[in-house]
């Protein structure tokens, strides 16, 4: 999602009000409207919005994996590519894919209504994120040890809670919540990570982070951390798919993007190896 918590906001996770960073988990579509796209002709430049500063999804250095996505593509259709650079907040789509700015958003919730998204090219899911020196083992918002721990969780701000914060308020366990906003301070690297590093820290004993943004960082770490996939829980979903956005009237792009994915699958797969991304099986229907 670039992060699907950016995306993810709504209680109950439903796109469309709201990351991840990733984790990778953007109130940016609240109001997205039409406008007139220009035409992509092969010998154009492939137009990309992303985040200047939102790794491990994009950054300008081009060293995220939706950077390295966005050259598989533009390989694929013998073009380069042209960025146009953008915070993810809130209008961000309205701002660079609607507005006609850019071509394409690289990664987006595949149920994500307001623009036409692919088939789905990966599918994350939440994780608990531990010290591995500290043999905390918490595999469900049940465990009795989450009432005498510090838990970090995804904040977005608006009045709308992630996932993460719905399962554990509704346990009664709000006041042992801290939260980290998936904006964060813009200023410094990378500011979705800041969720990762308080685990690392001791500033939290646990954290439920969108995986890509998890995976990630979690590598960097020392001392080591320790993922561990969140459960389902109830109505409340935790495993989203992701897919690349274009304008809902780029149909043609769309399908050859289809095609793309379909023909550069165990290339797809060696890029979200390679940044740690932890993976679920893709379902064709968005969710």
């Amino acid at each position: 999602m670039s992060s699907a918590s950016r995306w993810l906001g709504q209680a109950g996770g439903q796109p469309g009000g709201f990351i991840a960073g990733s984790l990778c988990v953007v109130a940016a579509v609240l109001g997205l409207s039409a406008s007139s796209p220009r035409p992509v002709s092969p010998a154009a430049p492939l137009r990309v919005c992303a985040d200047p500063n939102n790794l491990p999804f994009s950054n300008d250095k081009r060293e995220g994996l939706e950077n390295r996505l966005a050259d598989l593509v533009a390989r694929e259709l013998q073009t380069s590519v042209e960025y146009v650079w953008w915070a993810q907040r809130r209008g961000f789509i309205r701002n660079t894919l609607a507005s006609g700015r850019c071509d394409i958003v690289m990664g987006v919730p595949s149920a994500l209504s307001s623009v036409a998204a692919t088939k789905p090219y990966y599918r994350s899911r939440y994780v608990f994120v531990t010290r591995s020196d500290r043999k905390i083992r918490v595999r469900t918002f049940d465990d009795p040890k989450l009432r005498s721990f510090k838990i970090g969780v995804q904040v977005v701000g608006d009045g709308a809670n992630t996932p993460p914060m719905e399962a554990l308020a509704r346990r009664g366990l709000a006041r042992n919540l801290v939260g980290y906003t998936v904006f964060g301070d813009y200023s410094q690297p990378n500011p979705p990570a800041r969720i990762v590093t308080a685990v690392a820290t001791g500033e939290v004993d646990i954290a439920v982070v969108w995986g890509p943004l998890a995976g990630f960082f979690a590598r960097q770490s020392n001392p080591r951390l320790e993922l561990t996939p969140v459960p389902a829980d109830g109505p409340l979903p935790f495993e989203f798919s992701i897919s690349m956005a274009v304008r809902k009237d780029s149909e043609s792009l769309r399908a050859t993007l289809d095609t793309i994915l379909d023909r550069r699958r165990p290339e797809i797969e060696r890029i979200l190896d390679d940044y740690g991304v932890p993976r679920a099986a893709v379902t064709e229907v968005p969710s």
